[in-house]
């Protein structure tokens, strides 16, 4: 049985996946003369490499930097408005990349509410990085933290050690692995990711997938980018599966004994408390503020709301709509199957933890021509579209659920078969209950993800299924304040609509997942 449900996202990865990818590759170096280590003789490429890996590692960095301070806070003190804030750093990741890039922009882009243009310059990108991906350390830090072994604390304080001695001895070591997993995963959103780095990066600071793009749509130089992308795609994978294998080691049962919050009465705890809001809103509010600000001029007086009413956004906001809520069907049958799967493979176990990251591994516009190359009688049809749509959600799925499987204690399930429950009785009665809020968390964010993809609707779709995203884009592409100020307008509209989808989605869940089960 387990087999039978693993064959269902295999054979959908196979065909909308690997075999795209492929058939990209063969048919880059069938049209040059290209090598495999031809890359890294082309001073142009490599640059575009070793940008990405930078850019990449920068942003984990700093990430851990801020994160894990901010993460230990949350995790150790209690006050008012903590439920808010943890809730509220999911929402930049929340948000899609495109508006996180008009965010950004509207910050300290051109005629930005900072007035400091840093268009041109790589802190453009380094920030919208870590705006998009600081919630994952966070989070990750602070269902670290939680786990620590009060029982050890206790002992070492009362051996004397100090606090600071305490975290480093006892704290850190539990909490590493935790935040080595969400730095992973920065890591690789960061070296894949292509809607931030083609808004912000512009020509000059363009990673490796943003060149794949150019020298495909514009160039058509594919020889030249199918060795581009066969070697992100061994850089990328590299990365997937180290998070796998820091993933399995903490895929077990939640530990008892958690540090118990304290009041935050002293002087030190209120500082640390008043200390923490700041970077928050630096670095994951201001931008969504500045989306606010910098339309509210023209929205004020009524000029930009003419957007909001023309045919053409009422069709995009319509094919967002049926799109996202198609693919989020056939999402949720391929990330349950992947997930129920998983606990059946023990022997292949790490390998096909590894599978449902191929999505995050392989970039969208490299599976979107893969996919023109080699289905071309199905170029811009329905099903081609909603399957690229679902290959890039149903991960979060499948993630999402099989963690929460993996921390499901045996017993449950062995006391109900000892009482006579048949197993699908069990699964009905005792696993879905248990597993339902990380089932609706994994689909608050896959839906979410699906309403702001860019890339998939960028090639794949019609001139008539123009969607929000594609919209904007093309707003942003013509000159003028008018243009700019239509694209933050319908940005505002596009964030209210993710926003939405996921409340309605995950508002019954009150704990959040940990960012490696969540997103992976």
């Amino acid at each position: 049985m387990r087999f039978a449900l693993a064959l269902i996202p295999l054979l959908f990865l196979a065909l909308v996946a690997v075999a795209p990818v492929a058939r990209l590759l063969a048919e880059g170096w069938g049209t040059g003369e290209l090598g495999f280590w031809a890359l890294w003789a082309d001073d142009y490429l490599r640059g575009r490499v070793l940008w990405s890996l930078a850019q990449a590692g920068i942003t984990s960095v700093a990430a851990l930097l801020v994160g894990v301070p901010l993460a230990w806070v949350l995790a150790r003190i209690e006050f008012t408005g903590r439920a808010l804030v943890l809730r509220a750093l999911m929402l930049p990741f929340v948000v899609p990349t495109l508006v996180a890039a008009m965010g950004v922009l509207a910050l300290a882009g051109p005629r930005g509410v900072l007035g400091v243009d840093g268009s041109g310059t790589p802190w453009l990108l380094l920030y919208g990085n870590l705006f998009f991906n600081l919630c994952l350390v966070v989070r990750a830090g602070v269902e670290a933290f939680e786990h620590v072994s009060g029982t050890r604390v206790a002992a070492a304080r009362t051996l004397g050690a100090s606090p600071w001695r305490v975290f480093r001895r006892v704290e850190w070591p539990e909490a590493r692995p935790w935040l080595a997993s969400a730095a992973c995963l920065v890591f690789l959103y960061c070296l894949s990711g292509f809607g931030l780095a083609l808004v912000l990066g512009g020509q000059r600071w363009a990673t490796a997938e943003v060149e794949i793009y150019t020298l495909v749509a514009h160039e058509l130089a594919l020889g030249q980018a199918g060795v581009l992308a066969v070697w992100m795609l061994l850089l990328n994978g590299a990365v997937a599966l180290i998070y796998a294998f820091i993933e399995q080691r903490l895929a077990a049962p939640a530990r008892a004994g958690p540090i118990p919050l304290r009041a935050g009465a002293s002087r030190g705890d209120r500082l640390a408390v008043a200390a923490l809001h700041a970077p928050l809103f630096a670095l994951a509010g201001a931008p969504l503020l500045a989306l606010l600000l910098r339309p509210a001029p023209a929205l004020l007086d009524g000029a930009a709301w003419a957007v909001l009413r023309d045919p053409a956004t009422l069709q995009a906001l319509f094919n967002t709509l049926r799109f996202s809520a198609m693919a989020l069907a056939l999402a949720l049958v391929l990330g349950v199957a992947h997930a129920l799967s998983a606990q059946g493979l023990r022997r292949l176990g790490l390998a096909w933890r590894a599978a449902a990251f191929l999505p995050f591994v392989v970039s969208p516009v490299t599976v979107a021509f893969g996919l023109l190359l080699l289905y071309p009688a199905f170029t811009a049809s329905l099903p081609l579209l909603v399957a690229a749509y679902a290959l890039i959600a149903y991960p979060f799925i499948a993630r999402a659920r099989a963690a929460a499987l993996d921390a499901l204690p045996p017993s449950l399930a062995q006391a109900a078969a000892t009482l006579g429950a048949s197993p699908a009785r069990v699964a009905w009665r005792v696993t879905l209950p248990l597993v339902a809020p990380a089932l609706r968390r994994g689909t608050a964010f896959a839906a979410a993800t699906m309403l702001g993809e860019f890339a998939v609707s960028l090639f794949l779709s019609r001139p008539e299924w123009l969607t929000l995203t594609t919209l904007i884009h093309q707003r942003l592409g013509r000159p003028g304040e008018t243009n700019l100020q239509a694209a933050l307008v319908l940005a505002l509209l596009l964030l209210a609509l993710a926003l939405a989808a996921f409340v309605l989605i995950e508002g019954g869940t009150r704990r959040q997942a940990p960012p490696h089960a969540r997103t992976a």
